[in-house]
């Protein structure tokens, strides 16, 4: 019994012993209820609740992953602290929290908030400065290249501030995020004709003073910035080749397995899949294969974080997608028209340009895209030598209406299917149309072209390349218009403002 009281005990001391208590003594607040709030990127998550009494409410900060963490308000309100396995006591009062701020426990935050009434300090005075060269005449250029050189040294200062803060400050987590911040020194090139040389330095070591190795730096917003500035415009030409290759590149430092991993990973991948360029699911596909569905040695998918069973399914899908993006040349599809006789290989078809176009008879939106198509291709396409290789869905009882279609509206484009003849034999025997008239693609086309909803669009060129998909009829006649030099010529559908979401990649 006393051998069992004493392990008691010293398991006790050790729980109290590692508990991190997370105390906050906030005068002017009533009593209420108040979150503590933690970081995965930029966005806020809620953490834990606690009742605030009589100006004290605390949490237990083991139950936390360090990072940067906040106390969030009933209004709204909040402020920010750091979490690293220490105890920590900040007091302060409303509404002005970190002007009131008096750190009373925590090295962590006597150093993180030092830093930010430094900075705050600083970017009062470059405020003040350039408010003032901006208030000068243009023609008053002694004074304004004066102010321009007081603020460029006050920069500088900062950076020499923020550098100083690192090196104090081995071993603290406050040390690795001021660090994240920053910028860059970028040397003399050795050539001084080369204009790139500065950016592709830039580019190439943006992300150097981030430790890779550390999964805290995910639980701060600071990293969800850079990565923000990294993927946008101002830094890489939106083209999913490009965006490939340097996002890759940047994926590949961090460790597999890792939060850091999935923070990259996760983050780069939905930016490419929300994009509105057109061509930039390929960086997402492309991703996908890399990062989710590549195995480790221990035949564990990358993507740790998700489901087994959902990562098979995705990654079978996205096996298809590889071979539907800009660049790859899609699989080929024998079909047979209206008659069920006559077998067209879209392979072989001789155009300069072909318009692969899914559709069904009984989709809205396909009965209104359709005639447009049709009108498109008389009065512009066909003397341009550009083919419409049309996949109607002929199947069943579809197949009148999609005859109909094609008669009234005089389509006279290639028009193709998997007619209700040509289903049912199929459907008995397959291997009686295989491979002497088809392929087995051709007529599951639905899904070697992952055909999820209609209408779908492709545009390839004459080697049956990828150059463009998803495009509605006034897009698709701008874009031909402007790859085959007749970017002026009158427009048949103008391009409305609705329809402008899918834009080419530079």
């Amino acid at each position: 019994m006393k051998r069992l009281v004493l392990l008691t005990l010293i398991l006790f001391s050790f729980t109290v012993v590692n508990a991190q208590q997370l105390k906050f003594k906030i005068a002017g607040v009533p009593d209420t209820t108040i979150h503590l709030v933690k970081y995965v990127g930029k966005k806020l998550f809620y953490a834990d609740t606690a009742e605030i009494k009589r100006g004290v409410v605390s949490f237990d900060g083991s139950k936390q992953s360090p990072g940067i963490l906040a106390i969030l308000m009933p209004d709204q309100k909040y402020f920010e602290f750091i979490h690293n396995n220490e105890d920590v006591h900040i007091e302060t009062k409303a509404p002005d929290f970190i002007g009131n701020m008096t750190i009373k426990k925590s090295k962590e935050n006597q150093v993180f908030y030092n830093y930010i009434r430094q900075l705050k300090q600083n970017q009062e005075e470059s405020n003040i400065l350039v408010a003032q060269r901006d208030a000068l005449p243009e023609s008053d250029t002694e004074k304004r290249e004066a102010l321009t050189r007081q603020i460029k040294a006050l920069g500088d200062r900062v950076v020499g501030y923020q550098k100083s803060m690192v090196a104090e400050n081995q071993g603290l987590l406050v040390a690795k995020i001021i660090n994240m911040s920053i910028e860059i020194d970028i040397p003399e090139p050795e050539d001084p004709t080369d204009s790139t040389f500065k950016y592709r330095y830039f580019r190439d070591h943006f992300f150097d003073h981030v430790d890779f190795n550390d999964d805290r730096l995910v639980n701060t917003p600071v990293i969800q910035r850079k990565l923000d500035y990294f993927l946008s415009p101002q830094m890489l030409i939106q083209h999913p080749d490009t965006l490939i290759k340097y996002v890759g590149n940047v994926v590949d430092r961090t460790p597999k397995g890792t939060n850091m991993y999935k923070f990259f990973v996760s983050q780069a991948t939905s930016y490419f899949e929300k994009s509105k360029i057109m061509g930039m699911d390929k960086a997402a596909v492309v991703f996908i294969d890399r990062y989710f569905c590549q195995k480790d040695e221990d035949e564990n998918y990358l993507a740790f974080w998700m489901d087994a069973e959902k990562l098979d399914d995705l990654c079978k899908d996205n096996k298809v997608r590889l071979r539907l993006v800009q660049g790859e040349v899609p699989p080929n599809l024998i079909l047979t028209d209206t008659t069920s006789k006559n077998w067209i290989d879209f392979h072989s078809l001789e155009n300069d340009y072909v318009i692969l176009y899914f559709w069904d008879p009984n989709c809205g939106h396909c009965k209104k895209e359709i005639p447009k198509l049709g009108k498109l291709y008389d009065e512009k396409l066909k003397d341009r030598n550009v083919e419409v290789f049309a996949v109607g869905k002929a199947t069943g009882d579809d197949f009148k209406a999609w005859k109909k279609i094609i008669r009234e509206k005089k389509l006279s484009f290639i028009n193709v299917g998997v007619t209700k003849e040509i289903y049912d034999i199929a459907k008995k025997d397959p291997y009686e149309l295989i491979p002497s008239k088809t392929t087995l693609a051709s007529l599951n086309y639905q899904e070697t072209y992952d055909i999820y909803s209609t209408p779908r669009v492709w545009i390839l060129d004459k080697d049956k390349k990828i150059i463009g998909k998803n495009l509605g009829i006034s897009q698709l006649e701008d874009y031909l218009d402007k790859i085959q030099g007749f970017e002026d010529a009158p427009k048949l559908f103008p391009v409305e403002e609705k329809e402008a979401t899918k834009t080419p990649s530079n």
